[in-house]
């Protein structure tokens, strides 16, 4: 059977994965609420009959490296994290291109995700929520792993760190990582419910310079000054090491880098606080 999309267009959001979903449907011997179907770029989530989530994600071969794939699957095992409990999975190869199609099942989430990856204005945040991302980021740096963090498919390596902080930033300033530890490597809004706090969309974590999820989090927030500060005091610790300033420039180089949008509204702030962190370096 041919499960394939457009090798032109290889955005899930607008190509046909009827093929797909039936299956994951057949392999799982379940049912997908087709008419609540969330669409990503490179991603296709649906509600099953047995009250479960199918997460079903499409990946080139190059992109998945010599640890694999299976993110969801390892972060199974992290204790003290808050996640959706992992059921099961299904793993295969396109027939026609250079991709694998990969099926998790995992408990529903317990709320909403807070909002996009860039939040535009300041959510309704309970004081456990906060409790609970300090209590979960604490357990999983602590955590033990020989994976490596991936975000959006890239592999975090001292060389990339460098890479990137210099490609937009100057300044006699080391930019070695002393300590590297297990990260989700894409926090942000949409991959964090509330009022219950859970974090879901594991499938890029690993070791990463220590700082990384709250840098990101707080780069996700910078559009709404007063949540990027409320950020920067729930993760003071992380800022304030050598390492969370690293991870400030590496996030900043993103916003302010080559493909910069020049309507982007955490332009200036991401630009004044890449000059303190320079400084302070």
């Amino acid at each position: 059977m041919t499960l394939s999309v457009s090798s032109t267009h290889r955005d899930l959001r607008s190509e046909p994965v009827d093929q797909v979903l039936h299956h994951v449907e057949q392999s799982l011997q379940t049912r997908l609420d087709r008419d609540a179907v969330v669409r990503k770029r490179r991603t296709v989530g649906a509600r099953t009959d047995r009250d479960t989530w199918v997460r079903i994600e499409r990946r080139a071969l190059d992109k998945i490296g010599v640890q694999g794939w299976n993110g969801a699957e390892c972060a199974a095992r992290l204790e003290g994290v808050s996640q959706p409990a992992w059921h099961g999975c299904l793993v295969w190869r396109d027939a026609d291109e250079s991709v694998m199609w990969r099926a998790d099942e995992t408990e529903l989430l317990p709320g909403k995700p807070v909002g996009p990856a860039v939040l535009g204005d300041a959510p309704r945040l309970p004081e456990d929520w906060w409790q609970a991302l300090n209590a979960s980021l604490e357990a999983l740096a602590v955590q033990e792993t020989r994976r490596v963090a991936t975000p959006d498919t890239v592999t975090v390596t001292q060389d990339y760190v460098t890479e990137s902080i210099r490609s937009v930033f100057r300044g006699d300033f080391d930019t070695t990582v002393e300590r590297w530890v297990p990260a989700h490597a894409d926090l942000n809004w949409a991959n964090v419910t509330a009022p219950v706090f859970s974090l879901f969309d594991w499938e890029d974590w690993g070791n990463a310079p220590l700082g990384l999820d709250s840098a990101s989090l707080w780069a996700s927030s910078l559009a709404v000054p007063t949540l990027a500060d409320r950020v920067q005091r729930e993760r003071r610790s992380d800022f304030e090491s050598r390492d969370g300033k690293l991870m400030i420039l590496f996030v900043c180089s993103k916003i302010l880098g080559p493909h910069a949008h020049p309507d982007d509204p955490r332009l200036d702030p991401a630009r004044l606080m890449a000059e303190k962190t320079v400084a302070a370096l």
